[in-house]
C-alpha cells in the first residue's frame, strides 16, 4: 500500500499515527501481533500532519532493538521521506502466538489500542493452547489399565504402534503415548484411558436425544466414562434410534444390515464431534439429536481460525484442536488418515443414493446434519402418484423445487394438474411451502416421517 493511501485512509483496526515514540506505541506494535497485524506510522500526528523523526541511524536502532527485545517480534521497518520530511513505517505482521509488553497483553479494537480484560485474556491464551496437552493432579491409580492395554495390543495389530508393550510398567506406557509429561498426566491420559473422567470433567459426555417431532423428547441418554467407552456406547444408542431391515445373499443366506444412515458416516461424525470439541468449554455436552428424518450431531467449538465449510469439503491439511487425542484415535484404527473424515461422511452418504451432508457453524460450536433417504427406504407410499414420489426423489436430492422444475419432470401433465399435486404434499405436510404463488419453493418437512 503507497504511503499517501495509508495516509487517505487513516487510523483504523490496522493502522495507527504517532508523533512520538512512547509507550503507547509499543502497545500498540503488540496489539498488532495479537489482532490482525498492522502499520504504525511514526513522525505522522492524529490529525495526519507529517511532523518527521530523528532519523539518525542510532535512533532507528535504538527503536529497532526495542521492539525486538521487550515485544520479542521482528517487525518490518522502513524510513520513508515524504515532503522532504521522514517518517518510519512499521509494518507488524499477525502473531502465531500471545505477544505481551511489559507483561501485560494489548489488543486492538477499531482504531484504539486496549489491554485484554481477564476474561478475554483467559480465552485468548486457550486459543493458543492445546487443552489435552495440559497436565492436572490427577493420580495414576485413576488410568484404567485394562483399557489401555487394549488399546496398546489394537495399536499393535494394525501396525500403527510400537516398540512399546503391555508389560511396560504403567508411567512408561503413557510417557511413551505423550500423556505423562513432568511425572504428571496429561488432561488427555484422563479422557483416553481414565476410570471415571467425568470426576473432573462433568460435560465432556455425549448426550443423545431422541425426538418424536420438533420439541418433544421420547428418548434421553447421557454416555460417561473415557472417550473409547463413549466411542462404543454411542454408537450403539444411535442404533437403538434409527430403523434397520435386513436383505439376505440368495445364494450364501447371509444377513445384510441396512441402516437408515451408513454406520460409517455415524462414527465419523461421533469420532470428528469429541475429537474436535473444545474442551475448554466444558459447560457443554456433546449432543446428538435424532429426529424421524435426519441426525443433528453438535460439538462446542468452531472450525479452526483459517478452515472455511467450502474448505473442509475439499482436501485440507489436518488441524487438530487435540493432538493427543487424535494422535490416538488414530493409533487405534478409529481414525483412518489424518483429515479425511468429511470426506468419508460425504462419500458413504453418496454410496447409499444419500443427499450429501449439511455443515454449518453455529452457538459457538460445529454441526453435522444428516438426512435419511426415507425414498430409498420404502418407495411403495401409499396414495402418492408417480409424479408426486419423482417430485420427493428431486426435492431430496436438490433440498428446495419450484413449480417450473416440477413442469420438467413431467412436461406432459398440465400445469393445473401439477399445482394439485404439489398443494396435496403440502397439505399431508409432506412438503413445507414458501413465497407467492409465482415465485413458490417447495423443500421436504425433515419431522414428518412418511413411512408412519
Amino acid at each position: 500500500m503507497d504511503i499517501h493511501d495509508i495516509l487517505d485512509e487513516g487510523e483504523n483496526t490496522k493502522i495507527e499515527f504517532k508523533e512520538h515514540m512512547s509507550e503507547g506505541a509499543y502497545k500498540t506494535i503488540s496489539s498488532f501481533a495479537n489482532t490482525e497485524g498492522g502499520i504504525l506510522l511514526y513522525g505522522i500526528s492524529d490529525d495526519k500532519e507529517i511532523i518527521g523523526i530523528d532519523s539518525s541511524e542510532k535512533n532507528v536502532r535504538d527503536i529497532t532493538n526495542k521492539i525486538v527485545t521487550k515485544i520479542e517480534i521482528n517487525p518490518h521497518i522502513d524510513l520513508i521521506k515524504i515532503d522532504k520530511k521522514k517518517i518510519l513505517l512499521i509494518q507488524v505482521e499477525k502473531s502465531f502466538r500471545p505477544i505481551s509488553y511489559n507483561g501485560k497483553y494489548y489488543m486492538r479494537i477499531g482504531s484504539t489500542t486496549r489491554e485484554m480484560p481477564e476474561n478475554e485474556l483467559i480465552t485468548f491464551f486457550q486459543k493458543w493452547s492445546n487443552w489435552d496437552t495440559l497436565t492436572n493432579e490427577c493420580g495414576l491409580n485413576e488410568i484404567d489399565e485394562t483399557t489401555l492395554n487394549k488399546f496398546i495390543n489394537r495399536g499393535i495389530n494394525n501396525g500403527r504402534l510400537n516398540q512399546i508393550s503391555e508389560n511396560d510398567i504403567l508411567t512408561s506406557k503413557l510417557e511413551q503415548l505423550g500423556l505423562y509429561k513432568d511425572n504428571k498426566l496429561t488432561n488427555a491420559a484422563i479422557m483416553l484411558f481414565g476410570k471415571n473422567p467425568q470426576k473432573h470433567f462433568p460435560n465432556a459426555i455425549i448426550r443423545i436425544a431422541r425426538f418424536e417431532d420438533e420439541i418433544t423428547i421420547i428418548g434421553d441418554k447421557f454416555i460417561e466414562g473415557n472417550l473409547f467407552n463413549q466411542i462404543e456406547e454411542a454408537e450403539k444408542e444411535i442404533k437403538n434410534n434409527i430403523k434397520v431391515k435386513y436383505e439376505f445373499d440368495q445364494d450364501s443366506f447371509n444377513r445384510k444390515d441396512i441402516w437408515d444412515y451408513p454406520i460409517v458416516a455415524i462414527r465419523e461424525a461421533l469420532i470428528n464431534a469429541i475429537a474436535h470439541r473444545d474442551y475448554f468449554k466444558n459447560n457443554v455436552a456433546t449432543q446428538v439429536k435424532i429426529f424421524n428424518n435426519y441426525i443433528h450431531i453438535f460439538n462446542i467449538g468452531g472450525l479452526p481460525e483459517g478452515i472455511t465449510i467450502d474448505q473442509l469439503k475439499k482436501p485440507h491439511a489436518s488441524i487438530p484442536r487435540n493432538q493427543l487425542i487424535i494422535r490416538i484415535l488414530y493409533r487405534a484404527g478409529f481414525i483412518e488418515e489424518l483429515g479425511t473424515g468429511i470426506k468419508r461422511i460425504i462419500m458413504s452418504l453418496k454410496e447409499e443414493g444419500m443427499t450429501d451432508p449439511e455443515f454449518k457453524e453455529e452457538y459457538g460450536g460445529f454441526s453435522i446434519f444428516m438426512c435419511r433417504n426415507f425414498l430409498k427406504t420404502n418407495l411403495e407410499i401409499k396414495g402418492l402418484n408417480d409424479r408426486q414420489i419423482k417430485a420427493l426423489n428431486y426435492v431430496y436430492k436438490n433440498r428446495v423445487m419450484t413449480m417450473e422444475d416440477y413442469s420438467k419432470i413431467a412436461p406432459e401433465v398440465e400445469y393445473r394438474t401439477l399445482r394439485r399435486d404439489l398443494e396435496k404434499l403440502v397439505k399431508d405436510n409432506i412438503f413445507l411451502s414458501t413465497g407467492n404463488t409465482k415465485g413458490r419453493k417447495y423443500k421436504l418437512n425433515y419431522f414428518y416421517d412418511i413411512l408412519k
